[in-house]
């Protein structure tokens, strides 16, 4: 069971999340993070908060502010919110949920803070934990088919989104166009030191957990073998898993998981045991 919760952002947007709350003492507390295009019910997300609530852990997975989601799961229903991603607002929610753990105004506080991110969401975990390395006070991050870089366009699209002042993507799942303001672009080429992922990971200094699927066709393992190496820490490899670790979307609760996923609750749940 999870129970809904709504937080207000410093630019007056909502953070729209759900927590899982374990039976007994939780033993720490996971920020769950989803990846571009995805959402907190996206496929094995609900799942993964799901099975490590059962092993103790108090997950709060949520949208960011301008994920374009909301509670309606068949569409981008904020359009508008979606064009004003940036990663640093992705960064500074993640920070504002932390916040609200620690002021008591969402559960989990006094508990030692994990961040979990899947795809583009291991990335702003890995740029929170070391942009903000003191104000988080983290007990450790754990990524999951993460990449491992803030920009792959080229020098010609780049550019294209520049003189533009936007670029558009489409969304394989509701087929709807959305589109990317370049200010996602102009804050990585103004501040490339914040956006570099692989650097930002090498100076959290934390415990880290880093899981890649070797048939992942969204994001090459390479990605992982690289943030894992700046973490010094063993890449742990999901045999057979592609980039949502072989679940549909939706899952249903009650539905069989993958063997990835299993391992990735395992292998998660166990890295939260000896660090919390």
């Amino acid at each position: 069971m999870s129970t809904a919760f709504t937080i207000i952002n410093e630019h007056g947007l909502e953070i729209l999340g759900d927590t899982h709350v374990p039976a007994g003492d939780p033993v720490a507390c996971a920020l769950l993070l989803h990846g571009y295009k995805g959402y907190k019910d996206y496929g094995f997300i609900p799942l993964l908060a799901h099975d490590l609530c059962e092993r103790g852990v108090l997950v709060h997975r949520f949208n960011f502010s301008t994920s374009g989601m909301t509670n309606d799961i068949e569409t981008f229903a904020r359009p508008d919110l979606f064009e004003l991603d940036t990663w640093t607002r992705q960064v500074d929610d993640v920070r504002r949920v932390v916040r609200a753990v620690r002021d008591g105004e969402i559960a989990g506080a006094g508990l030692p803070m994990f961040l979990i991110g899947h795809s583009r969401g291991g990335a702003t975990a890995l740029l929170s934990a070391g942009r903000h390395r003191e104000e988080l006070d983290l007990a450790g991050v754990a990524t999951i088919n993460a990449v491992d870089r803030c920009c792959c366009l080229s020098e010609q699209e780049r550019h294209a989104m520049l003189e533009r002042g936007y670029t558009i993507t489409q969304s394989a799942r509701t087929k709807q166009e959305l589109r990317i303001d370049a200010a996602w672009l102009r804050e990585q080429i103004e501040s490339a030191e914040d956006h570099d992922v692989l650097g930002q990971a090498s100076r959290c200094g934390l415990p880290a957990c880093v899981l890649h699927g070797d048939a992942d066709d969204a994001v090459p393992m390479d990605a992982g073998l690289a943030i894992a190496h700046k973490l010094h820490t063993p890449l742990i490899v999901l045999k057979g898993s592609n980039h949502v670790l072989n679940m549909p979307n939706p899952s249903a609760k009650s539905a069989p998981r993958s063997e990835p996923l299993l391992k990735t609750a395992d292998q998660i749940a166990r890295f939260i045991e000896q660090h919390a």
